[in-house]
């Protein structure tokens, strides 16, 4: 019977047919070259198949691996859980029981040589991203208020990086993430950890730990995926692995390399000892400066109170008095001097006014003619012409005026000119 093609509510697949697909799709892609890390190895005596899981060093992943018995047990060095292999296989999907693995013909061992080229590949890709870039590391803080911790349960490295940290800051804070530092599990755990601690508002810097081993153990803090993860965090990375000689990739991308994890629990909290210590003598340096300070003034002070002007402070104000009283009478005098001069010129000015006004002129006997005028309006009289007959006058003398009327004109004088005009 032959499916077809498209399926509906009406027409469904039954699940013979569905597998038989999937198997079919599944024959198609062949044989493949696959990568990963051998867990769970079994292989009973007197059985022809074993079985095996290969996992992802990256990733969550795993697959079931079936081969001979044999092939299993002639491999050299033997597999064990951890192992890196290469293997040829073909995937196979078991139709009655809807699952899939690969058969393996061939497995081979990844040997040291060829995990450190890769290694090597890596750390030159990941150095031309940036990542190993000092202008990118952060400085941990002083003194962090939590310290967050990954590292093996009741590992050395957990145990030399508590000490250490408690012996030097007894009140330090520490929030453990265990985790598998080695194997197929490690990379996966380490990075929740890694989440985890990063999102924690309280933790301020992040330790990673993990003893010396061999570069299969060491394997895990070389991962990309997990140097990735380091770079990405907000919260500085000190990483501590190994010892002085190991130099994984995270050495490379954490904020802070510390040699070995006592190293790294002495680097990650300030020593109290010292710190108190320092204290101190920057007190004692307060303390003398301010004393040295204190010091000056006071020689200041005691310079200004012995200066005469302090020591005798009235008879420089009697000096001063002295010279304003003289100031005072000097300009007095000169006020004085200035306006009898002033007065005098003022008299001398009236006398000219006096002896040059018409009053004095008056007084020798003499008389001014004024002319008056219909508005009433006098205007001196200068000839005798211009005062007809009629014309009232008025006559200002010494003492006062008189007013009088033109009556006729008067005789000439005898030197042949006009009088004075009668009154």
């Amino acid at each position: 019977m032959t499916a077809p093609a498209q399926t509906s509510p009406e027409q469904p697949w039954p699940v013979r047919t569905v597998a038989r697909k999937i198997s079919d799709w599944i024959n198609r892609l062949g044989a493949v070259w696959v990568e990963g890390q051998v867990t769970q190895i079994s292989a009973r005596p007197g059985t022809a198949t074993a079985f095996l899981t290969l996992r992802d060093p990256a990733a969550d992943l795993s697959i079931t691996v079936t081969c001979a018995t044999e092939l299993l047990r002639a491999h050299q060095p033997a597999l064990t859980d951890g192992t890196r292999v290469v293997l040829h296989a073909r995937p196979t999907f078991y139709v009655s029981r809807g699952t899939l693995s690969l058969r393996a013909d061939e497995i081979r061992a990844v040997g040291i040589g060829e995990l450190l080229a890769r290694i090597e590949r890596l750390r030159r890709a990941l150095h031309a991203e940036g990542l190993f870039d000092p202008a990118r590391k952060r400085r941990p803080p002083f003194l962090p208020d939590t310290v967050g911790l990954i590292t093996g349960r009741a590992s050395a490295a957990e145990r030399d990086v508590l000490v250490n940290a408690q012996a030097r800051w007894p009140s330090v804070r520490f929030r453990i993430e265990n985790v598998a530092v080695q194997g197929a599990l490690a990379v996966p755990q380490i990075v929740d950890a890694l989440s985890t601690l990063d999102r924690d508002g309280a933790v301020d810097v992040i330790v990673i730990a993990r003893g010396g081993g061999s570069v299969e153990d060491l394997l895990p803090f070389s991962d990309e995926t997990l140097c990735r993860a380091v770079a990405g965090c907000r919260t500085p990375v000190i990483s501590a692995i190994g010892h002085e000689q190991d130099s994984p990739l995270l050495d490379h991308v954490a904020d802070v390399r510390c040699s070995t994890p006592t190293d790294a629990g002495r680097r990650v909290v300030p020593d109290v000892v010292a710190e108190t210590e320092r204290i101190r003598a920057l007190r004692d340096r307060g303390r003398r400066a301010l004393h040295g300070w204190v010091d000056r003034e006071r020689r200041l002070l005691d310079s200004l109170r012995s200066r005469p002007v302090l020591a005798d402070p009235v008879t420089p104000l009697l000096r001063r008095a002295e010279q304003v009283a003289g100031l005072l009478q000097r300009a007095r005098r000169a006020v004085l001097g200035r306006l009898e001069e002033e007065r005098s010129a003022l008299n001398a000015t009236n006398a000219r006014l006096t002896t040059l006004g018409p009053a004095a002129t008056l007084a020798r006997g003499y008389a001014v003619v004024q002319r008056v005028g219909p508005a009433g309006d006098p205007e001196v009289l200068r000839a005798v012409d211009e005062a007809p007959p009629g014309t009232r006058l008025r006559v200002r003398v010494m003492d006062g005026a008189l007013y009088a009327v033109v009556s006729g004109d008067a005789d000439p004088p005898s030197g042949g000119s006009r009088g004075e005009t009668g009154a």
